[in-house]
């Protein structure tokens, strides 16, 4: 059984490549400050009210908080505009 973040080892971890272009795009994304810095995750979550495999972006501007995007697909998956849509604040 799984549970929470965790994956089975069956599962591949997302690739560098595909982490490295979603933090391309967000760093290129209007409106984000120059300096920021960006951590991109894939997780998976059981939980009923959860949808399963998430990307998790966490964009760190200077001087602000620190936020957390969310998109409801796979790394892989994960497209430029939708990347752009959901760090539009």
């Amino acid at each position: 059984m799984r549970f929470g973040l965790f994956r089975s080892s069956r599962e591949a971890a997302p690739q560098p490549d595909a982490i490295e272009r979603v933090k391309r795009w967000a760093s290129a994304t209007p409106g984000i400050a120059a300096g920021s810095a960006f951590t991109v995750n894939e997780i998976v979550c059981t939980d009923p009210s959860c949808p399963g495999t998430e990307t998790v972006i966490l964009v760190m501007e200077p001087g602000q908080k620190t936020r957390a995007c969310k998109l409801a697909k796979a790394l892989a998956e994960v497209t430029e505009q939708e990347v752009r849509e959901a760090l539009v604040p």
